[in-house]
């Protein structure tokens, strides 16, 4: 029988593929359960829509990606901390404190995205390179001034 998952079932199959099962298997377990239905035209025509419409959200998603790292490029994030001699903090310059000071610049960047290697622990400017989507990459400069 042939079935379109509606969700991933473990060693079956994933979500949105058309697979051949058992007859059984799919009657007693797989559709009472609603990870699957029969794949007839009607709704092979309705996954594809789906796939089509799925495909035009994570183009938009990558444009506005593009968008915004275009837009960090150009942009300089001020964070003030406490520094010693020689320009050395007290403390260090963590992602999260990056994410909160683009916060208040109106810019929402997750914290996760900014791919940080180590804290920043001098004073100065440094480029942080961020993951905005899957392929899509930007740098920010962050500079650190004394308090």
């Amino acid at each position: 029988m042939k079935v379109i998952f509606l969700q991933d079932v473990k060693g079956q199959g994933k979500k949105g593929e058309v697979k051949e099962v058992s007859e059984g298997y799919a009657r007693n377990f797989l559709m009472p359960k609603g990870y699957v239905q029969i794949a007839t035209d009607g709704a092979k025509k309705t996954l594809e829509q789906m796939n089509a419409a799925q495909e035009k959200k994570k183009q938009r998603e990558k444009e506005e990606a593009q968008a915004m790292a275009a837009r960090l490029e150009e942009t300089t994030v001020v964070i003030k901390a406490k520094a010693g001699e020689g320009g050395r903090l007290f403390g260090a310059i963590t992602s999260k404190q990056i994410a909160e000071a683009l916060e208040k610049m109106k810019i929402s960047v997750d914290k996760r995205k900014i791919e940080l290697s180590e804290p920043i622990r001098a004073l100065g400017v440094t480029k942080v390179p961020l993951k905005l989507y899957a392929d899509v990459k930007g740098t920010l400069n962050v500079q650190v001034v004394e308090e």
